[in-house]
């Protein structure tokens, strides 16, 4: 299908990508965390664009990182020191794990991209005050914006953007439920590139792109033959050749709980609220990630409905080497899976360089059991 080649194009080779955008006239915004206000960015007149590491080898950061940060923190280092995010004119960072929080002062300190921002968005979610809290961190993040750029963010701004950012995670969520319903019909490579390629690119372009993808859906080819039903859990997943490996052992993505997939296009921000009330409200309602605090198993909850809802034979949690909030999540969430009888498996990944051999057998013994 050739919208979905455009989002694949979009994540190979991001740099083309940005510097077709820049020639627009347009500033990009880099951010690291789903939790960033794209729509505030996006009302402002700029590109919000997500920052993967590009897999290169560690060198540079070496001299800045400690071996044991995971490799996107440190792949986005390597990345910014040997010039390939020069692109950027600005980089927002929630605060999330300690590993992005000193990339965030390695960043401020030397000033490397222009504008820059920290987001202190409220730990615990369930309180009142955490409501005021993140309108108040927004409605400041929205002025910082206003004053490094020298421009207005009126309410019709934000309210347009709101309503361009709720269109391409409707598109997405229908060919979601379309992978849930009819497994294997859309190969796991390309719902990845889809998420993380409307991350990228211009976003009316993705949403005009999507919603011919959701119209061509039937068209797919079907299966020949049945698979394993499972749902990935972890924060980051940027190993492409992960749902091929898993696809090629008889299995197939039905669902995910990752940073880079469902909890990014899941739920949508209201639009019957004052647009910074209602982007609050999604941040603290949306599905959590373990920097975040919702519920002492608010999140072993989300992940048994999503394999509920998926008809999940088998959950693989996809976690990056050294990824500690993660890692203290695997325990109690393998546990309650176990009380439910539903198998799991960890993969621990470290940017693409994998021994792919042995994941491959990994994942196949994996799936036969099921």
């Amino acid at each position: 299908m050739k919208e979905i080649a455009r989002f694949h194009q979009a994540v190979n080779q991001p740099w083309e990508t940005a510097g077709r955008i820049r020639q627009t006239g347009q500033k990009i915004i880099g951010y690291l965390c789903s939790y960033a206000p794209e729509e505030l960015i996006h009302a402002a007149g700029c590109h919000p664009m997500r920052l993967f590491s590009s897999g290169h080898d560690i060198l540079l950061a070496e001299n800045h990182l400690q071996s044991y940060c995971c490799s996107l923190v440190r792949g986005i280092l390597e990345d910014s020191l040997a010039g390939r995010l020069d692109f950027l004119d600005g980089t927002v960072f929630p605060h999330t794990c300690d590993s992005m929080q000193r990339l965030s002062d390695i960043w401020r300190i030397n000033r490397r991209h222009g504008f820059f921002a920290d987001l202190v968005l409220p730990v615990k979610l369930t309180t009142p005050g955490s409501a005021v809290y993140l309108e108040a961190v927004l409605s400041r993040f929205k002025g910082d914006l206003e004053a490094a750029l020298g421009t207005s963010i009126t309410d019709a701004d934000l309210e347009n953007s709101i309503s361009l950012f709720n269109q391409i995670r409707t598109h997405l969520s229908a060919i979601h439920e379309f992978r849930v319903r009819y497994p294997g019909r859309i190969r796991g490579s390309d719902m990845n590139a889809l998420v993380k390629g409307a991350m990228i690119m211009d976003r009316d372009g993705a949403a005009t792109l999507l919603s011919g993808v959701v119209e061509s859906l039937q068209q797919l080819p079907v299966p020949d033959r049945p698979a394993k039903r499972l749902v990935l859990a972890g924060s980051v997943c940027d190993t492409p050749d992960l749902f091929n490996t898993i696809e090629a052992a008889g299995g197939t993505v039905v669902g995910d709980d990752l940073c880079s997939g469902q909890r990014w296009f899941d739920s949508l921000v209201p639009e019957d609220k004052p647009p910074l009330a209602a982007l609050a409200d999604r941040y603290r309602t949306r599905a959590t990630c373990p920097a975040k605090h919702a519920g002492l198993i608010t999140r072993a909850d989300h992940l048994l409905s999503l394999v509920d809802r998926t008809r999940a034979d088998g959950v693989i949690f996809v976690m990056l080497k050294f990824c500690d909030p993660h890692a203290f999540d695997h325990p109690y969430l393998k546990e309650c899976l176990e009380a439910r009888e539903i198998r799991s498996m960890a993969l621990e990944i470290d940017d693409s360089r994998q021994n792919q051999g042995q994941l491959a057998t990994r994942i196949e013994t994996f799936i036969q059991m099921l």
